[in-house]
């Protein structure tokens, strides 16, 4: 048996569309169980999306089984994510998990299952990522780190029990061990910044939740360097978009081999690559340049 997938989807129909041909294209799609949570929309403006969207996904194809779980009243991407992924991977032990924006390769579920697999019984790691958006060239085809990505994850029941919901305890533990400049990639990306908004309710991530949590136990993420899954939700239509090409990437389309990685401990390497990018995308300058730029295309958002 393959782990279950689970599918996020909200009001944007093309998107979804494209997300599940692309998943459907997968190897392992015929022998996959998956499960789309369909969450109801916030207001009025989005009714009519999310009846085409749920209208399409009840007649998803291509998977050994598809359940439809419509949300009655709109719950957020953070609420149907830990609901979903608590109710699943405590049934099956394991879960594949992705959002309604996600191409992903056609060796991506193959690869998850390999992963999941092959650490199964590995307590130093907690979480499996397979998308890659520095595309850095020095980075192995697979390697350990202490991050959690959440574009096309997947991880264990044992390994989900360490997730935390209290942001504020989170954050606490993080400045109590002074622990917070390297969470933040040396200071070159606002990780703790992003925890503290989920605190003061200005997001509601799940993500910064989980990646504290498994950050603040030493546990690690099976990463890739060569990236099985394209997020194009940087158009204007999520909830947290943006970034336009900054966080591109271009799938791999061969199957790429899960090894067993000993020592099982961070790559010191990739996390000085990770450390690079966003020194180069995050600085001052770099945000400023990217506002001047769409300032000149008549983008004149935030």
């Amino acid at each position: 048996m393959y782990a279950p997938v689970l599918l996020f989807v909200y009001n944007r129909p093309a998107h979804v569309r494209r997300t599940v041909e692309a998943l459907r294209a997968n190897l392992l799609a015929a022998e996959s169980d998956l499960y789309v949570y369909s969450d109801a929309a916030k207001d009025e403006s989005s009714l009519e999306a999310v009846r085409e969207v749920r209208t399409y996904v009840r007649h998803i194809d291509g998977f050994r089984s598809v359940t439809v779980v419509e949300r009655p009243q709109n719950w957020g991407l953070a609420r149907n994510i830990i609901d979903g992924v608590t109710t699943h991977v405590n049934r099956a032990g394991r879960v594949i998990v992705l959002e309604d924006d996600l191409i992903t390769a056609p060796y991506f579920l193959t690869f998850m299952n390999d992963a999941l697999e092959v650490y199964k019984d590995e307590p130093r790691v907690g979480h499996i990522q397979a998308c890659d958006f520095t595309q850095d060239p020095s980075l192995p085809d697979t390697f350990l780190i202490r991050w959690t990505g959440s574009w096309g994850w997947g991880t264990w029941a044992r390994a989900w029990k360490h997730f935390n919901p209290d942001g504020r305890a989170l954050l606490n533990e993080l400045l109590a061990r002074k622990l917070d400049r390297t969470f933040d990639f040396d200071g070159t990306y606002g990780y703790t910044r992003m925890l503290r908004r989920q605190i003061e309710g200005k997001n509601n991530s799940w993500a910064i939740r989980w990646n504290a949590s498994l950050f603040l136990r030493g546990i690690l993420s099976l990463n890739v360097g060569r990236s099985l899954v394209q997020n194009e939700g940087f158009d204007g239509s999520g909830t947290n978009c943006g970034g336009g090409g900054l966080y591109a990437s271009s799938l791999y389309m061969k199957r790429l081999e899960v090894i067993p990685i000993f020592p099982v401990e961070e790559n010191a390497s990739a996390r000085r690559a990770y450390v690079r990018y966003y020194a180069r995308t995050n600085s001052f300058w770099a945000k400023a340049v990217r506002r001047i730029k769409r300032t000149l295309k008549g983008d004149f958002g935030a």
